[in-house]
């Protein structure tokens, strides 16, 4: 979309356009489709601590918060239906030991469906509920806020946000 490519830094090599890369999603997500998979493959984690890139405007950059160039570690995982409630406590189990270790409070939201969403409804319904289910599971029925409409245009998604030493909430994963 026309809205996303500003934020891409773009260039053209010998009549060819490309961009430098913003995001490891769609990387993760070429991997997984390159070859022939079975259901007993799954679930499938792949990780990522490559440079990103984002051609932020400059008055949102922001100290070491917004840059333009940073390294970010990544991951994403791809699962059965089964298995996304016990694969998303495990994941929130790590971040939890990870943040704890560093003195990290933080606190569980879930973004839902926003108005320009993709795919079935039945879907995002199936998939919101999953990881509903997965945090009452983690942090108990209220440890978690739902916030609707914020979820990514391709699918819901579990937002950590921890505070700062000056008070300030920063999403961190």
């Amino acid at each position: 979309p026309p809205h996303k490519r500003a934020a891409l830094f773009c260039c053209d090599v010998e009549g060819q356009e490309g961009a430098m890369k913003p995001m490891t999603c769609p990387g993760h997500c070429l991997m997984f489709a390159g070859q022939i998979r079975s259901y007993r493959d799954l679930p499938l984690r792949f990780a990522d601590f490559g440079v990103l890139h984002r051609n932020e405007l400059s008055g949102a950059l922001s100290g070491l918060t917004r840059v333009r160039r940073f390294q970010q570690d990544d991951a994403h995982i791809f699962c059965r239906e089964d298995q996304i409630e016990d694969e998303v406590k495990g994941s929130l189990e790590f971040m939890k030991s990870v943040y704890t270790t560093f003195g990290m409070t933080y606190k569980l939201e879930l973004s839902t469906r926003p108005k320009k969403a993709l795919g079935d409804k039945e879907l995002w319904d199936r998939a919101e509920a999953a990881l509903a289910r997965a945090m009452d599971s983690f942090a108990g029925k209220g440890g978690w806020k739902l916030n609707p409409g914020d979820g990514a245009f391709y699918g819901p998604k579990i937002d950590i946000k921890v505070m700062d030493a000056m008070e300030r909430v920063h999403q961190c994963a």
